[in-house]
């Protein structure tokens, strides 16, 4: 089906949403290329998409979420249709909404994937090495100080690539950062990050300046020609120290270490920077994983339960 086969409906609603609500081209192709694949999706049960009911919507979203399609883009394609049925019931071409009663997809639970403790410590341990090599350029110092920030503080691309020098109060172990919408936050930092970071500023930031003949800005980490390092760059760096990280990936181990060794999540909801305490939830498995772990070590039921096991095998008749 395609744009030109949209039902009538549809591509009058279209109209509405560039005529009556004044919205810009893109945000109405957007919407278009939401209702079309709806309308696509109903094809196989010779629905339309004004007579679709609840079960209908659901089963897209589901279908949606079988497919890999993210929460945010389902949310954002459920909006669409809310927008599209609540046109239909003022006017009057409906009688009832069916998405009145269904949760957005932005309420999914992705556990985020974690890289194993010693995958980390491997990392860091390649990094040193080549830092602590007697012809270790201002690149190899400055590579360390990256791994080392981003996995000590659980910080996001943007604010790593924003910071500058005075951001850092070493003496203090800790970090300004600049997070979503401006919020700014204080991150402790921890000894291995705290020497990765003096390291380069003494001897790498300089090195890079004077290969570069200088900078321009703030920035503290920056490129052999001194300018400041974008995303990507620092995507690149964490892929080439392990094919299996990014440096999101950094920032949820940071995370899941700290809650499996006894962090509670409104410490590490700080240390993140999240805004709402529900993001931080999805390190629940995590704190419960551990809080079975406890138990079974500390509880004297479950140490009685588990001690009896061997010698009930042990003492079984073969």
């Amino acid at each position: 089906m395609g744009a030109s086969t949209l039902p009538r409906d549809l591509r009058e609603y279209q109209t509405y949403l560039r005529v009556e609500k004044g919205l810009r081209p893109l945000t109405c192709e957007a919407y278009g290329k939401d209702l079309l694949q709806f309308a696509e999706y109903l094809e196989g049960s010779g629905r339309l998409p004004a007579s679709a009911g609840e079960r209908e919507v659901a089963g897209f979203l589901k279908h949606l979420h079988e497919h890999g399609v993210q929460a945010r883009s389902a949310a954002r394609k459920l909006s669409t249709l809310r927008g599209y049925y609540r046109w239909l019931l003022l006017d009057r071409r409906v009688r009832r909404d069916p998405t009145v009663n269904l949760e957005s997809p932005s309420a999914w639970k992705i556990l985020p994937k974690a890289l194993g403790a010693s995958e980390v410590e491997s990392m860091m341990e390649r990094a040193g090495t080549a830092a602590a090599h007697p012809q270790a350029d201002g690149a190899a110092l400055r590579d360390r100080a990256i791994l080392e920030l981003l996995y000590a503080g659980g910080l996001r691309v943007s604010e790593l690539t924003g910071l500058g020098v005075e951001d850092l109060s070493l003496a203090d172990g800790r970090v300004l950062l600049r997070g979503k919408g401006d919020k700014e936050r204080i991150v402790p930092l921890g000894r291995s990050a705290i020497e990765a970071l003096e390291d380069y500023i003494a001897r790498g930031l300089p090195a890079l300046l004077r290969n570069g003949k200088g900078r321009a800005g703030r920035s503290l980490f920056v490129s052999a020609r001194g300018r400041a390092l974008s995303r990507q760059w620092v995507w690149r760096l964490v892929k080439r120290s392990n094919p299996d990280a990014a440096p999101h990936r950094l920032r949820h181990s940071c995370a899941t270490h700290m809650v499996e060794n006894g962090a509670d999540l409104r410490s590490v909801q700080t240390l993140l920077g999240h805004a709402d305490i529900a993001t931080t939830q999805v390190y629940t498995h995590v704190a419960l994983g551990r809080l079975k772990a406890v138990h079974r070590l500390h509880h004297p039921r479950a140490k009685r339960t588990a001690q009896a096991e061997p010698r009930a095998r042990a003492g079984a008749t073969p």
